[in-house]
């Protein structure tokens, strides 16, 4: 009989696959990181427990070209600083990715809140342009012109927080105890540049970042750069706790029941 795909892999193909995953050369990324200072009440408002609001009420997004080997692929990220446990990172909101195979392990992994979206990174000499958008509507924007050359930081180690969780299957609450992740990433920079711009935050009701404004802006650069990342679960997340907040990782919450009719295949 023909091998049928869907069947069960053996072991060793399971080690293999393992195997080569663990040995993806360094792949680069390319584009624009922005960081501001927001409102500290809406920060606050969008961190669920047991994260905690930093000193200051910062946001940053990441727009970027991912060189991945055979297909190039566009990511982002939307987050806020939080804290946990005495370690200071990031919350991320929302991700836009450009291909499916990028959200697939993220989301089911580490519970990253992973979406499929446009990303779009340009620079024409010195004027850089770099947006996210979802559903027709652009709604981060960096734009401003590179003014000059930053020194090449060292090495830096930095973390993100996720919470990983399966929607109960009867609609209410999860299916078990969330997870907490802390995903540290080893950070290597290769270019790094100034930019002298803004940011723009435009008005989505699927992707509403246009809440936290730009108050501040800290700084915008542009790079390439390289990072590995390891996740572990840190605690178990108090359910009722976190429920309030599960309609961010989906444009409609009411996508949570949707299932197929019953007696249907």
């Amino acid at each position: 009989m023909a091998r049928v795909r869907y069947g069960a892999r053996s072991e060793a193909e399971i080690a293999a696959a393992r195997t080569a995953s663990a040995r993806l050369p360094d792949i680069w990324s390319t584009g624009v990181v922005a960081v501001w200072e927001s409102d500290p009440d809406a920060v606050a408002a969008v961190l669920p427990p047991p994260l905690k609001p930093t000193a200051r009420p910062l946001v940053r997004v990441n727009i970027s070209k991912v060189d991945l080997p055979g297909y190039p692929l566009g990511a982002g990220s939307f987050a806020v600083a939080a804290a946990h446990d005495g370690v200071e990172g990031w919350y991320p909101l929302v991700m836009p990715m450009t291909h499916e195979r990028a959200l697939t392990g993220g989301r089911e992994v580490f519970g990253e809140p992973k979406k499929l979206g446009e990303v779009t990174v340009e620079r024409d000499g010195l004027v850089v342009r770099a947006a996210l958008a979802r559903h027709g509507i652009a709604f981060v924007e960096v734009r401003g012109a590179v003014s000059g050359d930053l020194p090449l930081p060292e090495p830096a180690r930095k973390t993100d927080f996720y919470f990983k969780f399966l929607p109960g299957v009867d609609g209410a609450g999860f299916d078990a105890d969330p997870v907490l992740v802390h995903c540290v990433r080893e950070e290597r920079v290769r270019r790094l540049e100034r930019v002298t711009g803004d940011v723009v935050l435009r008005e989505s009701m699927y992707d509403p970042v246009a809440d936290l404004p730009v108050r501040g802006l800290v700084g915008i650069t542009f790079g390439e750069k390289t990072t590995d990342q390891r996740g572990r679960v840190v605690e178990r997340v108090d359910p009722s706790a976190l429920l309030p907040y599960v309609h961010q990782r989906y444009d409609d919450p009411r996508q949570l029941l949707d299932g197929p009719p019953e007696g249907s295949v």
